[in-house]
């Protein structure tokens, strides 16, 4: 078994998971494996397992892929056939049995809360009152699996709030729940009352509910296997830095675009 760390933006995506007739990253990455000849058994590799399904438009820094792979399947060599939003950039040998959904011991997602106007400290007061033990059933479609043992850290970073969440897992939209209400609080148009109404026992539907933040800044970063050890493959690391450090130089140039329009319109048409 081996056991493949995996970069992605997860815009182009419809998600993780494979859905028929659109593109998610399970498919692509099966359908780099199958370039290749890797072996399958059925419609994937034998023992292969992903460590979670992340949403449409959700990237990952540490998505985790394990299976049976062949001795010359380097990250380098996965990346030959993958489109360059994906991209395998660290491996680790995994014992027999290894399964890369139910051996993860802890999970981290990464938020990037554009928010320049709002106080750091009542953020993280904020995520004080989310973190610890809950039955988030109010925060997540799922009717099962809502119990759920959070940290929250918030830092500031220019216009940015990073909230940074980690657990042994997550339910459907949580995390982009948690950012909404965590800054409908931080900017004062929710009070602690609030926050104990979304976590007491009764369901809040409707306009009482709490929606999912926007996909896009979120970001899984964090996949803990305490009996793996990831090796950073030169190659695979070096074609991801170059990769996302062009995304990052695109995107800020279209931001500075639409920076410049946005000063230069009037205000008042009259």
């Amino acid at each position: 078994m081996r056991a493949f760390r995996i970069a992605y933006d997860g815009r182009p995506f419809h998600g993780f998971q494979r859905q028929p007739d659109v593109s998610t990253v399970a498919d692509t990455l099966l359908s780099a494996l199958r370039e290749l000849d890797v072996p399958f058994d059925g419609d994937t590799p034998p023992g292969y397992a992903a460590a979670g399904r992340t949403d449409a438009g959700v990237s990952a820094l540490a998505q985790t892929v394990a299976f049976e792979a062949p001795e010359w399947l380097s990250p380098a060599a996965f990346n030959s056939a993958l489109p360059a939003d994906v991209r395998a950039w660290a491996h680790a040998d995994a014992p027999d049995g290894f399964h890369a959904t139910h051996d993860a011991t802890e999970r981290g997602y990464t938020y990037h809360l554009y928010a320049p106007g709002v106080d750091r400290s009542r953020a993280r007061d904020g995520a004080r009152l989310l973190a610890g033990e809950h039955d988030f059933h109010n925060l997540t479609p799922d009717e099962t699996g809502t119990v759920r043992e959070l940290t929250i850290e918030v830092e500031r970073d220019g216009p940015f709030l990073v909230c940074r969440f980690r657990a042994g897992g997550f339910a459907r939209q949580l995390v982009r729940r948690l950012v909404t209400l965590l800054a409908s609080f931080a900017r004062g148009e929710a009070d602690r009352d609030r926050i104990e109404r979304v976590l007491g026992p009764e369901p809040l539907p409707g306009p009482d509910g709490v929606g999912p933040a926007p996909p896009e800044p979120l970001v899984l970063t964090d996949v803990d296997y305490p009996e793996l050890s990831f090796q950073p493959d030169e190659n695979g690391t070096a074609s991801a830095r170059e990769i996302f450090g062009q995304r990052h130089r695109e995107l800020r140039s279209r931001a500075e675009v639409a920076r410049s329009i946005h000063q230069r319109l009037p205000t008042d048409p009259d």
